[in-house]
């Protein structure tokens, strides 16, 4: 049985200390904030939608006057593919972002990168969604503008807090740990929700101005409480921990093909001094084994995630006609889907003491709870049932990519004795997942213009095969070993 060996590799809860929670809180609600801020821009979709179309004000003859000086389109149709295209460069501008970032994180203080991160950002969402709002000032040149600059400040983010939680979380029970941690992405999502939703009915630029207030107060706590590595305060880093365990040279990913065939190339000596490795280059750091995989197939399913999380409100709220603020807080429920399918799904790969097989039947059950979602009927408790089963499906394993298998491809054993690796590695993953995803918006609302939602979920579909279809080799590698794990069970039993 796989259950003991992650039970007595950690005891992790005796291994952590206050500090440990103090950094896990700080990370996470860091990111939440991040994603709050992006969060508040699908749930007033509808709003701004009308806002920039003629059919908010062409109430009397007066009024077309005011719409004719600040107009920005002739029909909601417009609009809406415009909003797309603001999705689609917010998400190309992040995923350049995220390769410069992590090479940064690597070698900046973590702690100001990410602070600067947020509060930048806070300012450029505050001018976006409300200056511009408060002096009637529409322009599509500025709006684009913005959400670049907005997009590349955006990807300070995820590199630095996935490189600090790497720095005081160790291999043993990283999947639940992580799990349990990357909802904040989805914690981010609900209080997006939820700060939108109550201040909507005063006026979109409202939901943008308490979601960049707290995000720049958020960025100050960063500044001043963060802590980004135990060597800070004296403690000794998990990789000296790590390196004295007995399992420690035999990480969850790793170059060879077999278990059996892994030979460590390296050996902790007594009174050893630990070696400072300089952060290793971009190329190297794709040529990590797991990384172009793992990396191709998170651009396919970031994908279909990030559509949900765009496009999720405005879907309900103009297939089955349910009132914006409705919409937004029912959108929820896919978020807590992904918290409860992450975390789980952490803990099972945990077990396992392998990622790709759990991700493996996820992502197939994932394809039938897309099927299922698309004929959702117009109820809203079946479709918040449905919707969190999808997001269980979906999201579990985008959480997992981004975050445990991230952290497991920027610490293997190829470059076992460096931190300077992980920031570089996630910004790798989650960089080329975004470029996924921007494509994937720009795509969803041309076809939802062309051909309809259900042809929507059709492509959905189609890319969560194709995240398969990437990592398949991986999945064949690891059930294998597996198989050849039970076999030599059975054997030595």
């Amino acid at each position: 049985m796989a259950w003991p060996s992650v039970f007595q590799r950690g005891t992790l809860l005796s291994q952590f200390s206050h500090h440990h929670v103090v950094v896990f809180l700080l990370t996470f609600f860091s990111y939440s904030l991040l994603h709050a801020s992006r969060k508040t821009f699908s749930n007033v979709k509808v709003s701004i939608s009308k806002q920039w179309t003629p059919s908010a004000f062409n109430r009397s003859i007066e009024p077309v006057e005011i719409w004719s000086s600040n107009h920005l389109f002739p029909s909601a149709e417009e609009a809406t593919l415009f909003l797309g295209t603001l999705d689609t460069i917010f998400l190309f501008s992040y995923a350049v972002g995220l390769f410069i970032s992590g090479i940064v994180g690597d070698r900046l203080n973590l702690r100001y990168v990410l602070s600067f991160g947020m509060c930048s950002s806070a300012l450029v969402v505050f001018i976006f969604g409300t200056v511009t709002e408060w002096l009637h000032f529409c322009n599509k040149g500025l709006y684009c503008c913005l959400w670049i600059v907005n997009g590349l400040l955006q990807s300070t983010g995820w590199p630095c807090v996935v490189a600090v939680m790497g720095n005081w979380f160790g291999k043993a029970g990283r999947g639940v740990v992580f799990g349990l941690w990357s909802a904040c992405a989805s914690v981010g999502n609900i209080l997006g929700a939820c700060l939108a939703s109550s201040v909507l009915q005063y006026g979109y630029e409202y939901a943008f101005l308490v979601t960049a207030a707290v995000q720049f107060a958020g960025g100050v706590v960063i500044f001043f409480g963060l802590l980004v590595s135990p060597e800070e305060i004296g403690l000794p880093g998990i990789e000296a921990e790590e390196n004295v365990e007995e399992d420690s040279h035999k990480p969850l990913i790793n170059g060879a093909e077999n278990e059996d065939e892994y030979e460590p190339n390296y050996s902790v000596q007594e009174g050893s001094t630990i070696t400072q490795v300089k952060a290793i280059s971009f190329y190297q750091a794709c040529c990590l084994p797991g990384v172009i995989p793992y990396s191709l197939a998170y651009a396919c399913l970031k994908l279909v995630n990030y559509s949900f999380f765009f496009w999720l409100p405005f879907y309900l709220s103009n297939n089955f006609g349910w009132k914006e603020a409705e919409a937004d807080k029912l959108s929820i429920w896919y978020d807590v889907g992904g918290i409860i399918g992450g975390t789980l799904q952490g803990f099972i790969s945990d077990v396992l003491q392998k990622r790709a097989p759990v991700l493996a039947l996820s992502l197939f059950l994932a394809i039938g709870s897309l099927v299922g979602y698309s004929r959702s009927p117009n109820n809203k408790s079946i479709n918040a049932l449905l919707m969190a089963v999808t997001g269980f499906f979906i999201g579990g394993p985008s959480n997992m990519i981004s975050s445990a298998i991230s952290a497991d491809l920027g610490r293997q054993e190829l470059i076992q004795g460096s931190s300077e690796a992980l920031a570089t590695v996630t910004g790798i993953v989650d960089g080329t997942g975004s470029i996924g995803a921007a494509v994937g918006q720009y795509l969803v609302s041309l076809i939802q213009d062309n051909l309809g939602w259900m042809w929507v979920f059709y492509f959905f579909i189609l890319m969560t095969s194709c995240t398969i279809v990437f990592i398949s080799p991986l999945i064949v590698r690891e059930m294998r070993s597996l198989m050849q794990r039970r076999q030599a069970r059975i054997l030595s039993g």
